[in-house]
């Protein structure tokens, strides 16, 4: 048979076989579940059996004939990485892919072509030349791995169907010598189309921009103390401002609530006439009508006592009257009066009410706002001891890069005198040159982080965005290496209970609900007040010439004369004279002479009385008092709550205090043992007994360290300030001092 009737052999059989797959494939589906592609782990231990000189000994089989495979020596590579062939005795172990009904081959080698039995074709390589599969004459089933077709030069088979019903792709040939084969993808998974950005891309080479910081004068540095910073931020920070502000707003509430206690005095005056009909015959009309203008000035002084819960009020009225009264016998006249009443309550309102209430309330809300501002110093403070040490570990990670750079400079300058010295290769130079420009990037982004930093606390100290603090360089002048104090947890937890301002801000919240609660239990009692009034009138005025006679008993006069003639004449004795009226002297004057004979207390009037108000059941205060009471346990349960938080608060605090510790110790052991590793692989490759990779390597490790260190000893000093603020004392560690509020 020749080469090419060999080659048209093997297609046809090709063929064949994928149409007798087809129908295996479409049963398998209806019966069993559709397998798991075999972990691709196993599949990476088959392929790695492959080694080169077996695929180049498989590859020289003759094509002409199709003996049996025989399998490597025992003791070739191949052998001892393949998976023996299966036999009678053994079968292959159960797994999720092979489940133990599922575990046996195919009686015949059309096994039905799944993705497990693609996977292996792709890593087993396929017989050439025909060659038929390897069997073992004692085995009694066929191998639990049997090889598919190859796939003969210019030959396309027909893709098979998965039981998911999606095609899969023919076996393909075997992979090149010495190279694993890669599973291929899941049935059914559709490749994800990326679309090409900017394919190609290369930026253009350019100078470097000019090392430093937008809107800062390199030349002028301002030293800068941590304390300084301090000051800075509690005399210009906003939000230190902004609590500040809130202190005097609550003063001027209490002032406020003061007022409520000022006494009011009010006037009224004005000027009325009146033009009455006559409706009797003694109304003095002389017309048929009373007319009447008077000019009135009233005045009333009232405001309420701070204790006992009383008020009072003095009302004085004068008024000057005309008239066309004949019986009028003042005219004008002045009448004045002066009155004194007070109200006190007996029950309700006695001990307490709302306006003590608004007042206590509002001395609680100008020591809650102390405590805010307390609180708010402390964060300010805390805020300013991490952005200072931010930008000390910025400054100095900065250096970091420097040096770096400058050791990785030197170490390009050396390779270059060894390529020229016949004694480094000059590929290393390039990679000296990588490592120069790699710490150039790190340069330039630990000025980024300078930047921040820097920004970061001028915007803590400044006044406003024209402060000239904005225009220089800070240099942070204190050490950094702060000690941690030594304090213990049940010292700490004591010390934070006793002067962390939430505590204060807790205990204000409580003291202002039992407010509410007596507010609420007076407001149930029943309302009795004791009412009394005194009060004096005075009256002057210029008599009447029109009514000098009696209009009563002058209408009788000449009754009065005859009667008295015939008497006489009858010689009787005549009628009794009419009694005159006359006024008092003191009546008789103006304004003056009405407030004299107020002022001497001449007429006057009194009321004492009780005034009950008595509410049947009175729900309204009920329902307020139980509230008050619910509000109480709320508060009580949410300062249990805070007790909790402050003390993970402390304890975070503590173990972070100790883990910085512990980290510092060991960043600066790793820092100094990387410098010996540099210093000695400088020295191994000088010798010749190291490559330039191994001192770069050395050389990004030992700056790595450094930085490490640095970050450690920061991290070290922001968990100490952050010890200050969970127990309350970084106003006292800091020497801050808040002048107490007088209320």
């Amino acid at each position: 048979m020749s080469h090419h009737q060999l080659k048209r052999f093997i297609t046809t059989f090709a063929l064949l076989g994928c149409a007798s797959v087809a129908p295996a494939v479409r049963a398998q589906q209806q019966t069993q579940p559709a397998p798991m592609l075999v972990n691709a782990s196993d599949k990476r231990d088959e392929t790695t059996a492959l080694k080169s000189d077996d695929v180049r000994e498989f590859g020289q089989q003759p094509t002409t004939t199709t003996p049996p495979f025989t399998p490597p020596p025992a003791g070739s590579t191949s052998q001892q990485s393949t998976p023996p062939a299966t036999t009678s005795t053994q079968t292959p172990a159960p797994s999720a892919n092979t489940p133990p009904s599922q575990t046996s081959a195919p009686p015949s080698n059309a096994q039905p072509l799944t993705p497990d039995a693609q996977t292996q074709q792709s890593v087993q390589p396929a017989p050439q030349g025909g060659q038929q599969p390897p069997s073992n004459p004692n085995a009694s089933q066929p191998s639990a791995q049997p090889q598919a077709p190859v796939n003969p030069q210019g030959a396309q088979p027909a893709p098979a169907t998965s039981p998911q019903g999606s095609q899969i792709a023919p076996p393909q040939g075997p992979p090149a010598p010495g190279r694993e084969s890669v599973p291929t993808a899941a049935p059914g998974e559709l490749p994800l189309a990326v679309p090409q950005v900017a394919p190609n891309y290369k930026s253009q080479p350019a100078p470097f921009p000019e090392l430093g910081r937008v809107g800062v004068d390199m030349t002028e540095q301002h030293p800068l103390a941590l304390r300084e910073a301090i000051e800075l931020a509690l005399k210009n920070g906003k939000d230190i401002e902004v609590a500040r502000e809130n202190v005097r707003a609550a003063e001027f509430d209490l002032l406020g609530a003061h007022g409520v206690y000022d006494p009011r005095l009010s006037s009224l005056s004005y000027y009325e006439r009146t033009v009455t009909p006559s409706s009797s015959f003694l109304s003095g009309g002389p017309n048929g009508a009373v007319t009447q203008s008077d000019f009135t000035g009233t005045f009333r002084f009232e405001g309420l006592t701070p204790k006992g819960g009383g008020g009072y009020r003095v009302d004085f009225s004068s008024i000057r009257l005309t008239t066309n009264n004949q019986f009028a016998a003042l005219n004008p006249q002045y009448p004045t009066a002066l009155t004194f009443s007070y109200t006190q309550p007996l029950l309700r309102g006695l001990r307490f009410d709302q306006n003590r209430q608004r007042i206590e309330i509002t001395k609680k809300n100008l020591s809650l706002t102390d405590a805010q501002f307390r609180q708010r110093a402390i964060e300010t403070i805390t805020n300013v001891q991490r952005a200072y040490w931010d930008l000390v570990f910025a400054l100095r990670n900065l250096q970091i890069q420097r040096d770096a750079v400058r050791d990785a400079r030197t170490q390009l300058e050396h390779n270059k005198r060894l390529v020229a010295e016949g004694m480094l290769a000059p590929i290393d130079v390039v990679a000296a040159e990588a490592q120069v420009s790699g710490f150039e990037q790190s340069v330039y982004s630990a000025l980024d982080d300078v930047n921040r930093a820097e920004n970061t606390l001028k915007n803590l100290i400044a006044e406003d965005r024209l402060a000239p603090v904005w225009n220089v360089a800070l240099v942070p002048t204190d050490t950094v290496d702060a000690a941690p104090p030594a304090i213990a947890l049940p010292e700490a937890m004591d010390a934070a209970l006793r002067t962390r301002p939430e505590v204060q801000q807790s205990d204000i919240a409580a003291a202002i609900n039992e407010l509410d609660v007596r507010l609420a239990r007076e407001q149930t009692k029943p309302q009795l007040d004791f009412v009394g009034s005194y009060g004096v009138v005075g009256l002057a005025g210029a008599l009447n010439p029109a009514a000098a006679n009696n209009p009563l008993t002058a209408s009788t006069a000449q009754v009065r004369d005859r009667v008295n003639a015939l008497s006489a004449l009858a010689g009787l004795p005549p009628l009794p004279p009419t009694a005159t009226q006359i006024f008092p002297p003191e009546l008789i004057g103006g304004l003056p002479q009405s407030l004299l004979n107020l002022a001497e207390n001449r007429y006057s009037n009194f009321r004492v009385g009780v005034q009950l108000n008595l509410p049947l059941r009175n729900r309204t205060a009920e329902a307020q008092l139980g509230r008050t009471l619910v509000e109480r346990d709320r508060v009580k349960t949410q300062r249990e709550q805070l007790e909790q938080l402050i003390q993970i608060d402390v304890r975070n605090a503590l173990q972070e205090t100790r883990t910085a510790e512990s980290r510092l110790r060991a960043a600066a052991a790793a820092r100094d043992a990387s410098e010996q590793q540099y210093a000695s692989e400088q020295r191994r490759f000088d010798a010749g007994q190291s490559t330039i990779f191994l001192v770069l390597e050395r050389q990004t490790a030992l700056t790595t360290a450094r930085g490490n260190e640095l970050r450690a000893q920061t991290e070290l000093n922001k968990a100490i300030a952050e010890l200050q603020r969970a127990t309350g004392n970084a106003l006292e560690a800091n020497h801050v001092q808040v002048s107490a509020i007088k209320q």
